[in-house]
């Protein structure tokens, strides 16, 4: 299984599959294919079957690349893996505001 992105409705997304060092390097190679134009979405993580340290990584290139577009990107079901991940580098608040946004 590899990594997908589905629209929702309105600017809702679904990221699913494995986001692991097998699937990462070819889905960022073609970013500019399924990044969302939205100014503001919503990405919810919760069908992502497996999140290892490089799909960690993916996911802190993918929101610094997005602030810096001037997107703003909130996070739902963020899996317990990666929050296991993040706590253990140190980056457990990267998701902090998700947790106050799980309902938007």
């Amino acid at each position: 299984m590899s990594i997908r992105l589905t629209a929702g409705d309105g600017q809702q997304y679904h990221l699913s599959g494995r986001l692991d060092r097998d699937t990462v390097p070819d889905f960022w190679r073609q970013r500019d294919q399924w990044l969302p134009a939205d100014t503001a979405f919503s990405l919810d993580l919760s069908a992502l079957s497996r999140v290892d340290s490089a799909g960690m990584a993916m996911l802190l290139h993918l929101d610094k690349q997005l602030r810096s577009q001037g997107q703003q990107v909130r996070y739902q079901g963020v899996p317990e893996q990666l929050k296991l991940l993040l706590t253990l580098s140190n980056l457990d608040t990267f998701f902090d505001d998700a947790e106050h946004q799980e309902g938007v």
